[in-house]
């Protein structure tokens, strides 16, 4: 699914063109304090791990942005949509209620967004939601515009969207970081708890294709490094290991085995790309 350093293939390599806020509040309802082990410990609590027995393990929403207004001075996303199906068939494979929207404007994308947090989310263990565009130091762009990363997110905040209060919210983010590109360097290396209040912005996961400041490497043909890695992985390792161990392995991929391979450009030749993971999650999240 991805590109190898050794890929013989002709390919061609382009870039999509972030940043979160942190504050506290008293939250209306304590979490559950149950929890539920993974595969191998299913049906016996930890409070370490999020409960996963609910009649459904949520809804995976997905924003695809390929076409943009003239307005805009953004060029079309090519490679995108291979992105948009990969992320829909991983989802789905994994139990996720399917929502895609593709070519929304910002509006569109608040008032669906907006409508997704003010649903009844009582029976869904988790909410994911990628998203993928064009963006910048914390902006990311809707077809016709762009609009604070945060406002999108923001929607889903504890005291705004109850029914996910101590529930996992996971945000994958396919975008750039403004247009500093990275350099490659060669290394020589062959319990129970008492709750009486939650931070709003507890149990968010943010993963970014690159880190702040950075470019995001999309493949015409094959799709963006991350979001291919992130499916990749998450097929792999889903029935066994933990959220976090997985986006370890999704890094380690696109940071070691990936390198940009632009037509006609030796300028932007052997780039590399590191994601950004930002992690407000309280417990171990398995899928399983």
């Amino acid at each position: 699914m991805s590109e190898n350093r050794g890929d013989a293939e002709e390919r061609g390599d382009s870039v999509d063109a972030k940043f979160w806020s942190h504050r506290q509040s008293k939250a209306p309802n304590p979490p559950d304090k149950a929890g539920r082990e993974g595969k191998a410990g299913a049906g016996s609590a930890d409070a370490n791990r999020y409960r996963i027995d609910y009649p459904s393990i949520g809804t995976c929403v997905i924003i695809n942005n390929k076409n943009f207004h003239k307005s805009t001075g953004q060029k079309p996303r090519e490679g995108t949509n291979v992105d948009a199906d990969a992320v829909e068939r991983t989802f789905r494979g994994l139990g996720y209620k399917i929502r895609r929207e593709d070519d929304r404007t910002v509006g569109e994308m608040e008032e669906l967004l907006h409508t997704v947090s003010q649903e009844d989310h009582r029976g869904s263990a988790s909410f994911v939601c990628v998203l993928l565009s064009h963006g910048g130091e914390g902006t990311f762009y809707g077809t016709d515009a762009s609009t604070e990363l945060k406002k999108l997110t923001g929607m889903f905040r504890g005291d705004r969207c109850k029914t996910l209060v101590a529930k996992p919210k996971l945000f994958f983010i396919q975008a750039c970081h403004v247009t500093r590109l990275e350099d490659g360097i060669q290394t020589d290396s062959s319990c129970d708890e008492s709750w009486d209040r939650i931070p709003v912005e507890a149990d968010f996961l943010y993963a970014h294709s690159t880190a702040p400041g950075n470019l995001s490497w999309r493949n015409e043909g094959k799709g963006s490094w991350f979001i291919q890695a992130l499916c990749e992985m998450l097929k792999e390792h889903s029935n066994q290991l933990e959220l976090m161990k997985i986006m370890t392995r999704v890094n380690r991929k696109v940071a070691l085995d990936l390198a940009s391979s632009p037509p006609d450009d030796h300028e932007n030749n052997e780039k590399d790309q590191m994601p950004s993971i930002t992690t407000m999650l309280t417990k171990d999240f398995y899928f399983h």
